[in-house]
């Protein structure tokens, strides 16, 4: 008979989901703040006085510094301290971040010495523009480091349960705080008579104080957690990422690995597809169908609610019967399907349920993929390093998401030559760009398939694997 496995905190269910409302609130806040700005570009561009291109510099700060390297060291930090003392410290370097974008824009800061040094060099940005950038960069930090935090903490309370569902779960709750944010924004900024961005910023960055005190929370939990693991010789060989030691040789194993290339590549493709879309997907709307900023709004805030709908459902059937390279596939797809009706049928067709049924149809694609990739790294890569592979996988990804929002307000520059107002630009090719990473995306994920079918990596299989009660009882059976 094998020795006792004893039960571990989070073996019960309750201390595990409660464990993912606490991290699932910070990601929702921190969404929510992403996009704060997003239903409001024709706002910004004629309250602040930024340009498409400086939108989009703004849009991608968010990922430079990420770029740059600090989200290798991110990956580093959580693998060496540990989720508690690196989730509070994204929350709080978020919070950081958060605080200096909304100086940018006030009044407290606009006339200011200050803000008219800043403006007096490189003149396409404003000054309100690349302080506001700052801040975003900061925040981004944040809000990536939080990101392969979220995930590493749900690999490692949902180990042999429902990691999926739960990875799945917490990606539908931050897609639900855009659809929340894309809903309240516009209506925020009007609050209080005079459009202004400042009202909207200000109330999401109270948000985020909210996010980092549900974290603090949750680290009381982890800490009990990590005692009960250290007591128990089983949990702690099944937990090899609380025992063996991170070692920066580690990241060349990474990177010399095809499966990683494969899955960051269709990473940076499917999502630099998605979120740089997200910044300009309204005021696309606007242009092509003739509304406001609200209607427009309220059409693709919609987008996240097929995604945080479907992706718990996905979660679900692939940690019990498995397919997620599959889903991949079906993700990109259905993505490229949508970006070419936005790009070619939508404006010789301006019809609203056509602009809503693409918008409900993409969310569909971004619950597909979400779902089946992040809980497919834990199967490709060591407990140990776990960390570090998600922050390198997020390090390719934001290199995409730092340049594609650039790239895109410059193509709508330069393919709209001479056009000021922001109600009548032309989005066939920056939505032809979007349709053509998808196509990538496809190619990747095509590619992954046919690895997994020669080599058994496991993508297509399910992750639930036998709980505690079912291997008692089975030594009990062997007993007998």
């Amino acid at each position: 008979m094998t020795e006792k496995i004893k039960a571990t905190l989070r073996d019960h269910a309750w201390a595990r989901w409660t464990a993912l409302i606490l991290v699932a609130l910070m990601m929702f806040f921190a969404y929510m703040f992403v996009d704060v700005m997003s239903p409001l570009q024709s706002l910004v561009e004629t309250q602040l006085g930024w340009s498409p291109a400086a939108f989009g510099y703004y849009a991608g700060a968010e990922y430079i510094l990420n770029v740059f390297g600090f989200l290798i060291v991110a990956g580093i930090i959580l693998d060496k301290m540990g989720v508690r003392f690196t989730g509070t410290l994204s929350a709080s370097v978020m919070l950081v971040g958060a605080c200096i974008k909304l100086y940018a824009i006030s009044d407290l800061f606009a006339g200011s010495a200050f803000e008219q040094w800043l403006s007096s060099w490189w003149v396409e940005m404003p000054g309100s523009a690349k302080l506001a950038a700052l801040g975003f960069m900061i925040f981004g930090c944040g809000c990536e480091m939080a990101g392969i935090t979220v995930s590493k903490t749900l690999a490692k309370w949902f180990e042999g349960h429902e990691m999926a569902l739960a990875m799945g779960l917490e990606m539908a709750l931050a897609r639900v705080g855009v659809f929340v944010i894309f809903t309240i924004s516009p209506r925020l900024a009007a609050w209080l008579g005079e459009p202004t961005v400042v009202t909207p910023v200000a109330f999401c960055t109270v948000l985020l104080l909210i996010g980092l005190i549900s974290y603090i929370v949750f680290t009381f939990m982890d800490t009990k957690l990590d005692r009960e693991l250290a007591a128990d010789r089983n949990a702690l060989a099944a937990d090899s990422s609380s025992e063996e030691e991170f070692k920066m040789s580690d990241v060349g194993k990474i990177l010399s690995s095809k499966l990683f290339w494969l899955i960051a590549m269709l990473c940076v493709l499917y999502y630099s597809a998605i979120f740089p879309f997200q910044r300009y997907a309204t005021n696309m709307l606007q242009c092509n169908l003739g509304m406001g900023e609200q209607q427009a709004a309220d059409i693709f805030r919609w987008f996240p609610i097929g995604a945080a709908a479907l992706t718990p459902v996905l979660g679900y059937c692939l940690d019990r019967f498995g397919k997620g390279a599959s889903m991949l596939i079906g993700g990109a797809l259905l993505m490229i399907i949508c970006h070419l009706t936005f790009a070619l049928v939508l404006p010789a067709y301006p019809k609203t349920w056509l602009a809503f049924t693409a918008i409900i149809v993409l969310g569909i694609s971004f619950s597909l993929v979400p779902a089946s990739l992040w809980p497919s790294v834990p199967k490709i890569m060591e407990a140990r390093y776990l960390g570090s592979a998600y922050s390198l996988i997020f390090w390719v990804q934001n290199i995409g998401l730092a340049l594609f929002p650039i790239l895109i307000g410059k193509v709508l520059m330069w393919t709209n030559p001479g056009v000021d107002d922001p109600m009548q630009y032309n989005y066939t090719a920056p939505m032809l760009l979007f349709a053509a990473l998808g196509v990538l995306a496809l190619f990747f994920g095509i590619w992954l398939k046919i690895l997994n079918a020669k080599n058994s990596y496991g993508l297509e299989d399910p992750n639930i694997k036998p709980t505690v009660a079912e291997l008692e009882a089975e030594d009990t059976q062997a007993d007998i």
